[in-house]
């Protein structure tokens, strides 16, 4: 008996010496996806993204990220709930190749489409490229003018919205040639996505916080 106990316990030290410990996550640790997914579950409450292999940690969230956010959401769950094969993410990680998962405010893709480019993974992650994204940034100075829109480019984004709320200022950008454009106000001064039909917004009502509106707008839009 003491020679069985003995052998366990030597296979058990043996597993443990085998397993590499799992570190904390440190805004600027180099990582590879599988990696920094094995240190991100083992935090109890964070939220972390990995930029072309280098993690950035998030700050905690004021209103004046609450607010913006959760206007977005009730304009693209209105959107969705009208259009069907159309799937919103709020804040879910996305597995875009391997050296990069990043968790964006919002996204929409197209289910059970040949065209669409996202899918939702076994373990639950949406991986490759979903149409849609959108980012509320603090300001011109955030990484998400800089760093995430030059990934979501690369990886085929077709269209990457920022809300830049503290310069009130709201971009919407459309893959062209492989290049972000800007998508410019039509003559009703609205913005239309070219990826999903009948997504308008009024632009200038959303940054106003007139909700109102910016669902009217949707909803005459869904209705052509």
């Amino acid at each position: 008996m003491r020679q069985i106990n003995s052998d366990v316990m030597n296979q058990t030290l043996n597993l443990q010496l085998c397993t590499p410990p799992i570190l904390p996550l440190q805004t600027g640790d180099h990582l590879s996806r599988p990696e920094f997914e094995r240190r991100y579950t083992a935090l109890p409450k964070a939220r972390a993204e990995l930029l072309n292999g280098v993690v950035y940690m998030a700050s905690p969230l004021h209103v004046s990220h609450g607010i913006p956010h959760a206007y977005v959401m009730g304009w693209l769950v209105f959107y969705c709930a009208s259009i069907p094969n159309v799937e919103i993410c709020d804040n879910t990680s996305l597995r875009l190749d391997m050296y990069n998962e990043v968790q964006p405010d919002a996204m929409l893709f197209f289910t059970g489409s040949e065209g669409s480019r996202a899918r939702i993974s076994a373990e639950g992650y949406v991986e490759g490229a979903p149409e849609l994204i959108v980012e509320v940034a603090a300001s011109s100075a955030s990484y998400d003018l800089y760093e995430k829109r030059s990934i979501y480019q690369s990886c085929g984004i077709q269209e990457y919205i920022i809300w830049q709320v503290y310069d009130q200022r709201l971009t919407w950008l459309q893959l062209q040639e492989g290049e972000y454009v800007e998508l410019l106000p039509d003559e009703d001064g609205l913005l239309r996505s070219r990826i999903f039909p009948g997504l308008h917004l009024d632009a200038q009502a959303l940054l106003n916080g007139q909700l109102a509106r910016v669902l009217a707008v949707v909803q005459e839009g869904v209705a052509k």
